[in-house]
């Protein structure tokens, strides 16, 4: 299929079923060079019909800026409130774990029903005010600046605390998720807390609602091969789901 018009129609129907495509695939199934498929990804970005990402494209722009914490707590609430579910049914009896920040992991606390002691350290404080009620949870809230988008908190206070804990879970949000670009969010010093984080946790589960898949934001966190579960709903797409698992993460789709 070497025609521009035919290529054309077969990225645009291919991106239109899966959200997003990848140059290495239409080179396959098109039998083209990658210039050739860049080529024309950039064709059609110009006509606004798709945007060009690291290795291929989204139906959707895969940037994304920082929002208020009330803002994103009703997208997808429903969803969200799934996923902290299935999460806080992988919480042990007198497990010791670390809940990061964001309106997601916000869901998890309110899901918790503690067995035994639970230590939790985190840098939300709507995640400490949550689980502050139960008597047989403990909580240490770490300190630093706050973020007022998030009512977190960041910094090298923080992240020296976190280098002296080790824990058996850590429960992450995210911004954005892209196979080959890996874990992001919109804020530099929280990706540094949350790199601390993943050294100080034995296994990392990340809560995403679908909305998060194939976006990617200012700072990185890790690459996908850095953890081991994602759980999300059931808007996330086959062709997602399949690259993650073939980098090695464990899909739970709630």
């Amino acid at each position: 299929m070497r025609n521009l018009a035919d290529r054309h129609q077969y990225i645009i129907q291919k991106i239109q079923e899966n959200g997003q495509v990848s140059v290495v695939e239409l080179c396959n199934e098109l039998d083209v060079s990658a210039v050739t498929i860049r080529k024309d990804l950039k064709l059609l970005e110009d006509k606004q019909l798709l945007y060009r990402t690291h290795g291929g494209a989204s139906l959707h722009n895969p940037y994304i800026r920082d929002k208020p914490v009330n803002e994103k707590a009703v997208i997808q609430a429903a969803e969200k409130d799934l996923i902290g579910k299935a999460a806080a049914a992988m919480i042990r009896p007198n497990d010791t774990i670390i809940i990061a920040s964001g309106t997601t992991v916000l869901a998890l606390a309110r899901n918790i029903v503690p067995q035994g002691n639970l230590t939790v350290i985190t840098a939300s404080l709507p995640v400490a005010m949550e689980l502050s009620s139960h008597p047989d949870v403990d909580i240490l809230q770490l300190g630093g600046q706050l973020r007022h988008s998030s009512f977190s908190v960041t910094g090298p206070f923080a992240e020296k605390l976190l280098s002296e804990i080790s824990c058996s879970k850590l429960f992450i949000g995210v911004d954005g998720i892209d196979p080959e670009y890996g874990l992001t969010t919109t804020n530099l010093m929280e990706a540094r807390l949350n790199q601390q984080m993943l050294r100080s946790a034995q296994v990392t589960v990340v809560l995403a609602d679908s909305s998060k898949f194939g976006k990617r934001s200012f700072g990185k966190i890790c690459n996908l091969h850095e953890i081991e579960r994602i759980i999300t709903d059931a808007g996330i797409s086959k062709h997602m789901v399949k690259a993650l698992e073939d980098a090695g993460v464990t899909v739970t789709i709630v």
